[in-house]
């Protein structure tokens, strides 16, 4: 997810939308959507007895619904294509294929920068919550006030940046929402990355109890009372959240301002949607409900595709016959369902990595914390050949943390630091005091000198190693083992081991670390972050860094970009250079459509995992 991890390998489930993009709209080049083509504001009403059935990735199910998460939740199946369907952010980005600003779906009009870029104000257009109540500054102050008295509890707090620690007062009266902050910003960052991940929270989500309600909504920013209040709420919500059997109760379902109304769900994340009659928002639902089914592994899933039973859905490349012919465009549809679905893909707004784990805690903390170690691990994954071969061509190799298709006014592009060379790999482990020992690189050399094994390596360290990925995708699988292989031919052995989506990211994030590399499938989407800065992910106490990485020189770089308005690009060239994590070729999804879902303005993948069923209809 999503910071909004796009964590997962899955369907980068498309909205249905042409937009007008306006580039000069937006100085950072992520650009508007806006104008004549924007979503329609008509409504259709639901056709009866018409469902769209929609398929989760493997093991990947919604597990959290309260949009105010830690890291072990913090993901697309949450937030996308979940969370966001029934509680709208303050600001909505992304339709169709663009990762674009979109005014006319957020809840406030666009925010207007003063003082010196040190003050930020904007008005709420006056939505209502199902139970209604107006989607007020006292909605947002909501937030905030959580957010100010409980950062940590959230996901994307990165201490020091942005909301809520460099804002000297925030205020909201009526409409308007005022936020001062301590010094000047960088505007589009804070839109992008800040306010991008506000949602307002209703009065009936105030309380500590089922029974006792709180002041965190209407207590004075930063007040002690004010915190105190707030803290005792999250405990309440976060604890309600862990039970999915109350994700349809009154409280819940009193805070939807989206187009969706959640109406049952169980335990294994099968859920159903029905149209929110109270939506206030454009675009109003055409059928009468969405159902998301939960499924463990990818066969399963294609074999509810082949029966025909799956309007939108995943596929597993492995199971193609035929390549992608170039990036970003289809070859062959699987035969068993080609006559009724159409195969999608697109470009990704993310980058695909595997974290390495830098914890002193774990007992190999010493190996990978050397970057010849990290830059052999680098050297030997073949991610061209793993594209080709695995992924059948839909997928692009990843060298830094930007994505696909970046503009050149974001970053300039990062050519690859570390091509694949199993020869060169192993080299560096030689030249370094390594040599294979019962098939095993083990420390002949230790010390700290430029030839010599390196700090906390002694004499008969081995390179044996752990690693941990999500289980149920074939292609992961078929990777990971590709990988484990090369590694295993320069001397590098890996235990091996799989489990859920979800239980990967738990296990990522735990302060019990158990492994030296773990992956959830696909890194990182930049959403809700979405200018693709890199201090959720790389400042030494980013909000979603779970190998606990930290380098200086990497937080100077950051800065310039979050404080100031540098580019990206000295930021992206050191972190291709000095592997914060194992950068994975990042699969481009392969989704697929029932020819009979239509939509009146077409359907293109959405780079940021975005599920907005409320364009389509049969």
């Amino acid at each position: 997810m999503a910071k909004g991890v796009s964590m997962q390998r899955k369907n980068m489930i498309w909205t249905v939308v042409a937009v007008v993009v306006v580039i000069a709209a937006v100085a950072i080049g992520l650009s508007v959507a806006s104008g004549p083509n924007s979503p329609s504001t008509t409504s259709t009403p639901p056709t009866q007895h018409q469902t769209i059935t929609f398929a989760e990735g493997a093991g990947a199910n919604p597990n959290y619904i309260f949009p105010y998460m830690a890291s072990q939740y913090f993901s697309v199946d949450n937030t996308n294509q979940f969370q966001m369907l029934m509680y709208r952010p303050l600001y909505w980005f992304g339709l169709s294929s663009s990762v674009a600003y979109v005014p006319n779906l957020s809840l406030a009009s666009s925010p207007k920068f003063t003082n010196g870029d040190k003050t930020v104000t904007f008005t709420m257009k006056g939505w209502k919550f199902a139970d209604g109540q107006t989607v007020d500054a006292q909605s947002v102050m909501f937030f905030l006030n959580m957010y100010k008295a409980d950062p940590t509890a959230y996901a994307g707090y990165n201490p020091g940046y942005g909301i809520p620690d460099q804002v000297r007062n925030a205020s909201g009266s009526g409409n308007k929402v005022t936020i001062n902050f301590t010094s000047s910003v960088n505007p589009n960052w804070l839109l992008y990355n800040y306010l991008s991940e506000i949602t307002p929270f209703p009065n009936s989500w105030d309380l500590v109890s089922a029974t006792q309600t709180s002041t965190c909504a209407t207590g004075v920013y930063g007040a002690s009372s004010t915190n105190s209040a707030c803290k005792k709420v999250e405990k309440y919500l976060d604890a309600q959240s862990a039970n999915v059997g109350l994700y349809t109760d009154t409280m819940w379902q009193s805070g939807d301002d989206g187009p969706w109304k959640l109406t049952t769900m169980d335990s294994l994340g099968n859920l159903t949607f029905q149209p929110n009659k109270k939506y206030s928002g454009p675009q109003k639902a055409q059928v009468a409900s969405i159902k998301e089914v939960a499924f463990t592994s990818a066969v399963a899933e294609q074999n509810q595709l082949s029966a025909g039973s799956i309007d939108i859905g995943y596929l597993d490349p492995t199971i193609l016959t035929a390549s992608a012919p170039s990036p970003g465009t289809v070859g062959a549809n699987w035969s068993p369902i080609a006559s009724k679905y159409t195969l999608l893909t697109g470009s990704p707004w993310s980058f695909n990595y595997a974290p390495f784990n830098f914890s002193s805690a774990d007992a190999k903390s010493a190996a990978i914390g050397q970057l010849y170690i990290r830059q052999a691990l680098q050297g030997a994954v073949d991610q061209l050949g793993i594209i080709k071969k695995v992924d059948k061509g839909y997928g692009v190799p990843t060298y830094s943390p930007i994505p696909p298709n970046t503009p050149s006014s974001i970053s300039a592009p990062v050519t690859n630091p570390y091509p694949f060379n199993l020869k060169s790999a192993k080299a560096l482990l030689t030249s370094h005091g390594w040599k294979i020992v019962n098939g095993v690189q083990t420390c002949t050399d230790p010390g700290t000198a430029a030839n010599q094994c390196g700090a906390g390596i002694t004499r008969g360290y081995t390179l044996n190693l752990k690693i941990v990925w999500s289980s149920g995708s074939p292609s992961f699988d078929d990777t990971f083992n590709a990988e484990v292989e090369d590694w295993a031919s320069i001397g590098i052995k890996f235990t091996t081991a799989t489990t859920t989506f979800n239980q990967v990211i738990a296990d990522c994030t735990s302060a019990k670390q158990l492994y030296e590399i773990c992956s959830w499938g696909a890194g990182w989407i930049y959403a809700p972050d979405y200018y693709p800065s890199g201090e959720t992910l790389f400042t030494t106490k980013g909000g979603f860094n779970p190998g606990g990485y930290s380098n200086p020189t990497m937080n100077t770089l950051i800065n310039t970009t979050t404080y100031g308005t540098a580019k990206l690009t000295a930021y992206a060239k050191f972190a291709a250079q000095q592997l914060p994590v194992l950068y994975e070729p990042n699969p481009t999804a392969v989704s697929e459509i029932k020819d009979t879902l239509k939509s009146s303005i077409g359907f293109a993948p959405n780079p940021l995992g975005n599920f907005m069923p409320e364009y389509m209809h049969f």
